[in-house]
């Protein structure tokens, strides 16, 4: 079968070589209802069969009485007597006008069936028609610039059918001809500026004819070239003309178009005739158009606006004439630096590049400030167009790079110097920021080679007299630190992604030999630098990071093992002198590189590491005995015990440290403090990590190899009794102490789950390890005292007190992480996950990510399971609401509203799938009704339950029942109400609320609907047997709560009651919210109402035998499997559904076959009745 497209091209040739032809109406529904034409108004016809027509004719005779009297070129004049038989011969060749007409009205109605056209029809053979129809319309131009160009009727007739398609309200002719008149624009434009070069031409060849001598000057040279300049002349108005209609007809009102596309088309090319020819174009009348639509709202055309600019302002011989316009529309080129849009933001900056290199003095300082900011965006791109600008701005006027033979010359010292010296007067000065890698980065691209001078950045920091301060000191280590890693390892740092997938074999050749010449020059220097700033830990912690950014092979081929003894000893020093654990991580990191079996010098760093071991473990050992022999310990005493428990923590961390055998001495630390409480809680922590990585070595020993059953009987007992410890300093005093606990418990029970085995390592079995329930508890009560707990309001983020709650924040993230991990690999009990999901709504912003993670892999786990309990997690946070303030008002307090939106959010997370989640659902509702009425009030009282204010909660649930389950439940309650006595006349609330939720008029706009003549309606009736699938599938479809069912084929045309929008997206998210049910305190349908406010009016009615809970099991069976099910669609009026009851199957209620708003007929006839009373089109091709 043919498509739209290839149908509207046959139609159009068909129409094209006819002679005549009927005009064919054309119906409003195949415009562009969003298309809004602002100027030439015109055009815009009421009467839709003429408005093309006239605007064509229009246009015509306008571009007639404009056009000059035509003068054809004297080299190519006819004899006399042709020209007469050339007017009449082009005369009879012009088709008829009705033709064209026609011709455009069969393509328009041949698209009405589908919203694609060439231009955006998708498929590989339609991806180049862009580019090949608009070299289409170049070669057009360029091959009849010397002929018909200028005949007259070729063009002008083109250039009217061009303006009046570009003025159709159909979106698919609007966009072709607007692409194909603008493209001939441009084409015009090059044929005008040829023309002026010929006419600048000719005046230099009559001046230097006219300038000769009498003998030697030729009158009828001179007489040609004046009929050539007047030919020239004659063809420029031509052009000139054309361009004029052109723009007015086109582009003026085509700038503005509804559909982006279009707009972006025009921006394109109005700045590629400013560029072309800007003696006519680049004027302020012209790039007003450009200055307005920088603030367009579509990313399309502000990148289009820019990139016209940036063509403009890169040629200094035109920033001349843009100084009126960069003063009226500067700020909004500087502050489109903040797009929203990354590409749009990055043009920009490199548009303010150019214009501060172009226009001097025109960026201020204020705007300038504007930018520098954006060095430290997340987004490399922006990032790197940010640091260039900064270096052009800053940086190369103090530090010109002189070109010489297209490579730069070498820097001077004093340039590489005074770099430098800007660079840290930057960073420090502006206060932007605290990381120097961002700047390094942001600066690569521009200034890396600058950055990569390491000789002048180790000669600054070595310098005797040098006039650096202490932060210049540490902000020029970290840059020189940044731009090593950052040319051996060749990624930006952490939080930026370049988005590339890999590096070029060009990069990566440069990436070697950079680090090459990095771990060159820095290996004799490393020394000198750890033992010039070997007492600061902010500028050694770097230092020491250096060496992962080394070629470590170079120790060995380049004979430099004395300075690897040198490293090893101030590596040495270093970590006996501090006790900070960046730089203890830092130093054991940089040994454990050099640890490496691979190298040849293996043997002397291992030696190293012994030797530093050693001297570590003497010194706690000595320690140790001092504080286990005396009860007292003055502070250094501790400090130093404290500072050695840290060292080797650290080394533990990285190095194997299982030989020197720590894990008793520590355990006898830990016995003792939680026996006595006499040890400082500065040696509890890391005795506690020791403990931890010395049992985590040991188990990565006995992974390795087949071990014995003693040796995992000794580990299990180890492990055991580190599981007591951790659990005995929970319940200690100092918090620091208890996080620490928390932490190593939880990450060693992770590991020696049942997840240990998986993998072939069934050997691992014995050490397997369950918690004991006393122990979930306890992590369970931690929990809630250290983590679900109401922080301080955050300030404006600067402050000291600010940063300390974020930190703390993200300490308490940690714990919750931990816990539900430990959930969800069964460690604990899945039961206790209610401690955390009865918090999900009240800690949103705090752990809502983590929480919802964890609901949903539990509900992957175990659907049932995760169902009961999200109902216990409610279930608790009622019953402490209740021992608090008791059953009256309780549905009023507070903190009962936040239950509700809890409920609702729990309900939300079963997601679209209704299907899926129907037992679900209803077991929840049945075990939340029997939680309501499980405790009943004492005998011959009329007080409602306590509990039964749960029914509220329960209400959230009612939009994920399907509408038999609902009936099924109200039985349910029904049933259970029966002994519970109750004043008559006096309904409890939460009764009405919750059988207000399971009603069918919950789901319905609670008003009758308006019934149309009996000749506007009709009844369809299905087939008679359709197939399981079929009438399972069309069940659902029908039940869905969450979205629009698709129309039917078939659908009945009464007009319903229309309900808001706003109604039914509240309808569809919060379906049984507080808002419905105040909406459906109004009166419902009479008796249909009352049915519902107490127990003894629990009767389903048209069911004589009284239906219990079996017979609707029954019916809900049968209304699943049978296949004879009968699909027939209700009629609007109450007298018609009372036959249709009638006549209903006898699994049928009067509440299942009430009228739903969210049926699909009724939506389709809504939406279908009303699209024509506001006159827009339904067709796909004409909505935006």
């Amino acid at each position: 079968m043919s498509s739209p497209l290839q149908r509207a091209v046959g139609d159009t040739k068909r129409a094209l070589s006819a002679s005549s032809s009927s005009s064919a109406s054309l119906p409003f529904d195949d415009r562009d209802s969003n298309h809004t034409s602002e100027g030439n108004g015109d055009s815009l016809l009421a009467d839709e069969d003429t408005d093309f027509e006239d605007s064509l004719n229009r246009n015509v005779k306008k571009r007639a009485a404009k056009r000059p009297p035509k003068t054809t070129p004297v080299a190519k004049h006819p004899k006399k007597g042709s020209r007469v038989v050339h007017r009449h011969s082009r005369k009879q060749s012009e088709p008829p006008a009705n033709d064209l007409f026609n011709a455009v009205k069969a393509a328009k109605s041949d698209m009405q069936d589908s919203g694609d056209y060439p231009l955006i029809a998708p498929g590989p053979s339609w991806k180049k028609f862009q580019g090949s129809f608009c070299e289409f319309v170049r070669t057009l131009v360029c091959q009849c610039q010397y002929s018909l160009l200028y005949d007259g009727f070729p063009m002008d007739d083109l250039i009217s059918l061009l303006t009046g398609l570009s003025d159709s309200q159909v979106r698919a002719f609007r966009h072709t001809s607007t692409l194909a008149a603008m493209k001939l624009m441009t084409s015009l434009v090059k044929v005008a500026l040829q023309l002026s070069v010929h006419q600048d031409n000719n005046q230099r060849q009559y001046e230097a004819e006219r300038n000769k001598g009498p003998g030697q000057r030729a009158p009828e040279r001179l007489e040609s070239l004046l009929e050539k300049r007047k030919e020239l002349q004659e063809h420029q108005e031509e052009i000139e003309g054309m361009m004029n209609a052109l723009f007015r007809g086109v582009f003026v009102h085509r700038y503005r178009d509804v559909l982006p596309e279009i707009r972006a088309i025009c921006i394109e090319e109005i700045g590629c005739w400013m560029q072309s020819y800007s003696t006519s174009f680049l004027t302020d009348s012209y790039l007003k158009y450009i200055g307005w639509t920088l603030h367009d709202k579509h990313r399309e055309v502000r990148l289009k606006c820019v990139k016209a600019l940036k063509g403009l302002y890169g040629n200094r011989d035109l920033t001349t004439r843009l100084e009126l316009f960069t003063s009226r529309f500067k700020d909004r080129m500087v502050s489109m630096v903040m797009d929203r849009e990354y590409d749009v933001a990055v043009e920009a900056v490199r548009l303010l590049i150019l214009i501060l290199k172009n226009m001097e003095g025109v960026l201020t300082d204020a705007d300038c400030e504007s930018v520098y900011p954006v060095v430290y965006a997340s987004h490399r791109g922006l990032a790197s167009a940010a640091g260039e600008f900064l270096y052009w701005k800053l940086f190369y006027p103090e530090c010109e790079i002189r070109m010489m033979g297209g490579r730069e010359q070498r820097q001077s010292p004093g340039a590489q110097r005074t770099f430098f010296q800007l660079l840290l007067s930057f960073f420090v000065e502006s206060e932007l920021h605290d990381h120097a890698a961002y700047l390094v980065d942001s600066l690569w691209d521009c200034a890396g080679a600058r950055l990569k001078d390491w000789e002048g950045l180790t000669s600054l920091l070595l310098e005797k007299d040098q006039n650096l301060g202490d932060v210049q000191e540490s902000t020029l280590i970290e840059i020189l630190v940044s731009s090593a890693r950052q040319a051996s390892e060749g990624h930006p740092p952490v939080g930026r992604v370049t988005g590339r997938k890999g590096l070029t074999s060009k990069e990566r050749k440069t990436q070697a030999d950079d680090r090459v010449k990095l771990t060159e020059h820095l290996i004799p220097l490393l020394p000198q630098l750890l033992a010039k700033f070997s007492a600061d830990a902010e500028k050694v912690t770097p230092l020491l990071q250096l060496l992962s950014c080394f070629d470590l092979h170079i120790y060995c081929t380049g004979r430099l093992e004395k300075h690897l003894e040198l490293f090893l000893q101030q590596l040495q020093e270093v970590v006996v002198k501090h006790a900070e654990p960046a730089v203890l991580e830092a130093g054991a990191h940089a040994l454990y590189l050099l640890c490496n079996p691979e190298f040849t010098f293996f043997s002397r760093a291992d030696f190293a590491r012994s030797q530093l071991v050693d001297l570590l473990t003497d010194r706690f050992q000595q320690e140790l005995e001092e504080l286990l022999q005396s009860s007292f310990l003055d502070e250094d005493e501790v400090y130093n015990l404290a500072a050695t428990l840290k060292r080797l923590s650290a080394f533990y961390n990285t190095h194997d440290l299982t030989r020197w055998e720590l894990y008793e001495p520590c355990c006898q630390l830990l016995q003792k403090a939680v026996d006595t409480g006499e040890v400082p809680h500065q040696v509890i922590l890391p005795a506690l990590t020791l403990v931890y990585f010395s049992i985590l070595w040991t188990l990565t020993h006995i992974s390795k190899s087949d071990a014995s059953q003693k040796q995992l009987s000794s580990l299990r007992d180890r492990m055991v009794a580190f599981c007591e410890l951790c659990q005995s300093c929970l319940s200690d005093v100092d918090t620091e102490i208890q996080e620490q606990a928390f932490v190593l418990l939880s990450d060693l029970l992770l590991i020696f789950s049942p997840q240990m085995i998986v993998g072939g390592r069934d050997f691992l079995r014995p050490l397997v390890f369950f918690p004991e329930a006393t122990l979930q508890s306890e992590l369970a009560s931690f929990l809630m005292d250290h983590v679900f707990i109401q922080p301080g309001d955050l300030g404006s983020g600067d402050s000291q007190e600010d940063h300390l709650q974020i930190e703390r924040l993200h300490q308490r993230r940690r714990l919750l992480a931990g816990f539900c991990k430990l959930l969800l690999y069964g460690v604990l009990e899945m039961d206790a996950a209610s401690d955390v999901f009865k918090h999900y709504n009240k800690f949103y912003n705090d752990y809502g990510d983590i929480i919802k993670e964890t609901l949903t892999r539990a509900r992957q786990i175990d659907r049932s399971h995760c169902s009961r309990i999200l109902l216990l997690s409610l279930k608790q946070l009622y019953t402490e609401l209740l021992q608090e303030h008791g059953p009256q008002g309780l549905n009023e307090l507070p903190a009962f509203i936040e239950m509700r939106d809890l409920a609702r959010r729990f309900a939300l997370s079963f997601g679209p799938q209704q299907l899926q989640n129907r037992d679900l659902v209803v077991m929840l509702h049945k075990e939340g009704i029997q939680f309501s009425l499980s405790e009943l009030p004492p005998a011959g009282s009329s007080n409602q339950p306590p509990n039964l204010a749960f029914l509220e909660l329960l209400s959230e649930f009612s939009p994920r029942l399907f509408h038999q389950d609902k009936q099924l439940l109200l039985s349910y309650l029904e049933k259970c109400l029966q002994h519970v006595s109750q004043a008559p006349g006096h309904p409890w609330g939460p009764v009405t609320t919750y059988c207000h939720s399971l009603s069918p008029v919950e789901n319905t706009a609670e008003t009758s609907p308006q019934v149309l003549p009996s000749s506007k309606r009709r009844r369809v009736e299905g087939p008679a047997k359709p197939n399981r699938e079929d009438v399972s599938s069309s069940q659902e479809e029908s039940l869905q709560l969450n979205s629009i069912p698709p129309t039917p084929t078939l659908t009945s045309t009464a007009v319903k009651s229309r309900q808001p929008l706003w109604g039914l997206k509240e309808m569809e998210e919060e379906d049984g919210s507080e808002l419905d049910f105040a909406q459906g305190s109004q009166p419902v349908a009479g008796t249909e109402r009352s049915r519902f406010l107490g127990p003894q009016y629990f009767q389903t009615p048209h069911n004589p035998s009284g239906p219990g809970l079996g017979n609707q099991l029954m019916r809900l069976s049968l209304m699943e499997e049978d296949e004879e099910e009968e699909l027939e669609i209700q009629d609007e009026s109450n007298e018609e559904r009372q036959d249709t009851d009638m006549q209903a199957s006898s699994y049928s209620s009067t509440s299942e076959r009430g009228l739903d708003l969210l049926d699909s007929t009724e939506l389709d006839i809504e939406i279908t009745e009303s699209l024509p009373l506001l006159g827009k089109s339904p067709h796909p091709y004409n909505s935006r």
